[in-house]
């Protein structure tokens, strides 16, 4: 492995190809947050029609997909002049960022919020949660009174919280005050429910929030590679666009968004799932005794801190049980007693908790 994909390897988890498909077996991957349902079957039965548009270039200024993403946010004051569209969240992440000289970031979180940071010249500050994976919002407010902006995870990577919208209210109003901005990822907000704690609301009032979220999670199409922000700022709409390459989201990215989002029994078969485990794993993984906090979370996935035992260990160990597993200690402010795990189906949830009871029993 050269040295390039082993720093992509080290920011985002448990590799897939190195460990397992290279080595000519398949792993049971609990590394990566993908809706364990898969992808909707409304996109398999039009894939022809994707195939068919692979012919064409698609349209530059991508009205008729701006329109089915307005349809799917439902939201009046949304236009297509709000929407910036990415290749992945990934791209506008990184975008985003570049159009700042300074930047406020609650951690841990994502690792490329950073990377990308850093990548662009950005004067990077830390605000750090507390041992409960709170943000602490008055810490917030101090680093962002001397940053352009702040990013935060709404539901958060890798814990799982979400923002205390009351607590949270005096730093967007300090924002719409200096001009500032705040940037909301919600590349998991699906998972949290109805949704109701996403900040698509607050745009009709807040000029200084930029949302950003893709079909990669909650719609399980990573491969896919779509993304997208929505904003009432329209200048730095418009800055991130004129940093774009034309023609950056492919016809079957396209056909996705106009399938997909209108999937009401994929969205519900989905959110029924994700009751269901939410409750499950994390008391399934409060009983190993080698785990000695289980993270409350809102979304697919469990913040983990071990008891006389390390991450690299336990990683090794599941791995060879076919398992790979998340260790967190990349994440700024996590060391190596942190793991993560996706939250899967009944059936591979089990698995993973077996394993882990023989790991326990073996100690």
């Amino acid at each position: 492995m050269d040295k390039q994909n082993e720093k992509i390897n080290s920011v985002h988890g448990g590799d897939i190809y190195s460990d397992g498909i290279f080595k000519g077996y398949e792993l049971l991957d609990f590394s990566s947050n993908i809706n364990p349902i898969g992808i909707s079957n409304s996109f398999k039965e039009n894939i022809l029609e994707g195939i068919k548009n692979a012919e064409l270039y698609p349209d530059i200024h991508y009205r008729e997909l701006k329109a089915n993403l307005i349809h799917y946010l439902n939201k009046a004051y949304i236009t297509k002049e709000n929407i910036v569209l990415g290749n992945g969240a990934a791209e506008i992440i990184d975008l985003v960022i570049s159009c700042f000289k300074s930047i406020t970031i609650a951690v841990p979180s994502f690792a490329e919020y950073e990377i990308d940071a850093k990548k662009w010249g950005c004067e990077v500050k830390f605000s750090t949660r507390s041992d409960t994976m709170e943000l602490v919002y008055d810490d917030i407010l101090n680093k962002f009174k001397t940053t352009d902006a702040v990013i935060i995870g709404n539901p958060n990577n890798p814990d799982g919280s979400l923002i205390d919208k009351e607590k949270f209210m005096p730093i967007i109003k300090y924002a719409e005050e200096t001009g500032k901005t705040i940037i909301i990822d919600e590349a998991f907000i699906e998972f949290a429910y109805s949704g109701a704690n996403s900040y698509i609301s607050e745009l009709k009032e807040y000029k200084c929030i930029f949302i950003i979220r893709a079909l990669t999670k909650f719609f399980g199409m990573p491969g896919i590679r779509f993304g997208y922000g929505i904003s009432k700022d329209n200048a730095l709409i418009s800055e991130i666009i004129r940093k774009q390459n034309p023609w950056n989201i492919n016809c079957f990215a396209e056909l996705a968004v106009k399938y997909v989002l209108r999937d009401e029994g994929y969205i519900n078969k989905s959110r029924e799932w994700i009751k269901e485990e939410i409750n499950y794993l994390p008391k399934a993984l409060e009983k190993i005794s080698f785990i000695q906090k289980v993270y409350p979370t809102n979304c697919n996935f469990i913040l983990c801190k071990l008891k006389n035992f390390n991450g690299s260990r336990l990683y090794n160990l599941c791995l060879e049980k076919g398992i790979v597993i998340r260790k967190a200690s990349n994440f700024r402010g996590l060391d190596d007693n942190f793991v993560r795990f996706a939250i899967k189906d009944r059936d591979k949830n089990n698995k993973l908790v077996e394993a882990l009871k023989d790991i326990e029993e073996a100690l």
